[in-house]
């Protein structure tokens, strides 16, 4: 398995990780090929050598001919949505930008949707964060760790007047999050910066076990007492993986229930889900005395669990959940849409080993089709999944 350590020396910042993987070896123009999707106007990616103390480094900026606009999440995650990136770097990327608004939406207390961030919406901080989730993948990173986060504290000038550091959005984000001090009166991690840290982390501490492969250190902006670098930390373990396969640490909350309402778990399934559980399901079980109950089971990241957790509290009946760490081991997905006689379906497609696949039509897009055709959904779906097929032969044989 490959993995990378993400060594914060003063900091982090999103140019910072980007600086870092180019720095490893993420070819440039690749990753400015993959942000092409994202059709941001006029966006560059410049790299130049530079020197912070006496270390030489990767400086990424980030240019553009858009004035950065005040946006929604709503406005991102149209950008993100039609950028057609994989999946995993999507929903990712989506959960980031997420999180970072809720995190502004709880310190200002207001809801989210009134949550507008001029510094969200800057296109820099939508390259950093899709970059950076691109730039893994590119360079076949399986696995993240992280060590602890330096934080530094004092006053610093924002949008919103005089804050304090850690800036509050930052603190949010880092919830879980090993952190330590240091002696600095300045902005060492960005709310960038702990987002895509937290979010990525299957672990923190000092360096995992590896074969070390390779390094790459990337500048920040500031002048400060030490080297403003971040240091990247690349190498191979024994774990078994497929090439195919992708892995990632997630936490299972369970919690056994005989005292409710069957009719709320729906209503909970739905709160969880749109608050960022993975997957929501029960079993029966039977507890003692022979009482019929259910095994609440869900799925999440680690930098959620806690805000799940506070939901099943709050919503069911339990007064006691129990936290899991798991493994996933998950197929590598894209979209791929297919134009049929009832529209435009997307169709979700997994490939591994030699030329194996899965291809199975969206349910929402053939449900949308169903209810305005009239046809039976199960019709919808197989015309859909046909076509895709037909589609793939004929590409083939046409070839060379």
């Amino acid at each position: 398995m490959r993995i990378a350590y993400f060594d914060l020396i003063s900091g982090a910042s999103g140019d910072m990780l980007l600086g870092a993987l180019v720095d490893a070896g993420l070819a440039l123009a690749d990753l400015q090929a993959a942000l092409a999707a994202l059709r941001l106007p006029g966006l560059e990616l410049a790299a130049e050598r530079v020197q912070r103390g006496a270390f030489s480094a990767t400086k990424v900026d980030v240019r553009t001919g858009e004035h950065p606009p005040t946006r929604h999440l709503s406005d991102i995650a149209a950008l993100v949505d039609a950028a057609g990136l994989p999946e995993q770097v999507h929903a990712r990327a989506m959960h980031i930008f997420r999180r970072m608004v809720e995190a502004e939406a709880g310190i200002h207390n207001l809801p989210v949707e009134q949550v507008h961030l001029h510094e969200l919406g800057a296109v820099d901080t939508i390259v950093d964060v899709v970059g950076t989730l691109l730039g893994l993948r590119l360079l076949g990173i399986e696995r993240v760790y992280v060590s602890p986060i330096p934080l530094g504290r004092g006053m610093a000038g924002s949008q919103h007047g005089r804050m304090p550091l850690p800036a509050p959005a930052t603190l949010a984000l880092l919830q879980g999050a090993p952190v330590v001090g240091v002696d600095h009166a300045l902005e060492t991690v960005t709310p960038t910066a702990a987002a895509l840290l937290t979010e990525l982390a299957a672990g923190y501490g000092p360096i995992p076990s590896m074969r070390l492969t390779g390094t790459g250190y990337g500048a920040g902006t500031r002048t400060m007492p030490e080297p403003n670098l971040l240091r990247v930390l690349v190498g191979e373990t024994d774990e078994p993986t497929s090439r195919d396969v992708e892995a990632g640490t997630l936490a299972m909350l369970e919690t056994n229930i005989d005292n409710m309402n069957p009719e709320i778990y729906g209503h909970v399934s739905e709160l969880l889900l749109a608050a960022g559980a993975l997957d929501v399901y029960t079993t029966p079980i039977l507890m003692k005395k022979n009482r019929p109950a259910v095994v609440l089971s869900v799925l999440c990241r680690p930098a959620d669990a806690d805000r799940l957790r506070g939901l099943l509290f709050s919503e069911t009946s339990t007064l006691g959940v129990r936290t899991l760490e798991v493994t996933r081991h998950s197929l590598p997905r894209s979209i791929e849409p297919v134009s049929t006689p009832f529209g435009e379906i997307r169709i979700k497609v997994c490939r591994w080993g030699n030329g194996e696949e899965k291809a199975a039509p969206e349910y929402e897009d053939c449900a949308r089709a169903a209810r305005a055709t009239g046809l039976p959904l199960r019709q919808v779906y197989e015309a859909a999944q046909a076509i895709y097929y037909e589609q793939k032969q004929k590409s083939r044989t046409q070839t060379p």
